[in-house]
């Protein structure tokens, strides 16, 4: 059964700034090691050239949606872009205290429960607190999503249409079709998610 988690606890502003350096850091070896430009990592993602240029000088706190959408579009998953925490090797569980968890300013939380890079899989808890969003605009990046939530309402406007997704509701869609979660309820909301690579 999965329940609410305790309240997510804010990294002292060292480690704030040492995580944003390096998923900058990542970020632009990665885009350089595949020969992109900026532009053309936007044309990709649907993410602007200017929050690119700040994700990867470690001055921005991107949304839980650019962050996605750019690491799907150079290959890598959210964890890459964390120090290692653990070691998986000959363990099946990875506690909750070892699930890299990332927080953006405006209040939306994801927590990475386990990636599989061989399989492509990613699973996460993401948390939207009122009047919060996935991202600014509807991103979009390789792949498959499949989703339910857990708890709360979203709006999730998918390729210009919006559904309401309520408590129980699950979905799947396709990746590259531009994507957007907003919470505009007056309580959080919570997801399990699943993002596969395709």
């Amino acid at each position: 059964m999965i329940g609410h988690d305790e309240p997510t606890q804010q990294l002292p502003a060292t480690d704030a700034e040492d995580t944003l350096r390096r998923a900058g850091d990542v970020t632009r070896e990665a885009r350089k090691a595949r020969n992109l430009t900026l532009s053309a990592l936007a044309e990709l993602t649907g993410v602007s050239v200017s929050m690119l240029s700040m994700l990867e000088r470690g001055i921005a706190s991107p949304s839980i949606g650019t962050l996605v959408s750019v690491t799907s579009a150079l290959g890598l998953h959210m964890t890459d872009l964390f120090e290692p925490v653990f070691d998986t090797s000959g363990n099946p569980i990875r506690r909750r205290q070892d699930q890299p968890v990332y927080k953006t300013a405006e209040g939306v939380m994801r927590r990475i429960v386990h990636t599989d890079v061989s399989r492509g899989i990613e699973v996460a808890v993401n948390e939207y607190q009122p009047s919060t969003s996935s991202a600014n605009h509807p991103v979009h990046h390789s792949g498959v999503e499949f989703g339910v939530v857990v708890s709360g309402t979203l709006i999730l406007t998918l390729d210009e249409e919006d559904y309401t997704l309520n408590s129980g509701d699950g979905i799947s869609y396709q990746s590259k079709v531009p994507h957007r979660f907003r919470n505009v309820s007056n309580k959080p909301a919570q997801t399990v998610w699943v993002n596969l690579d395709a």
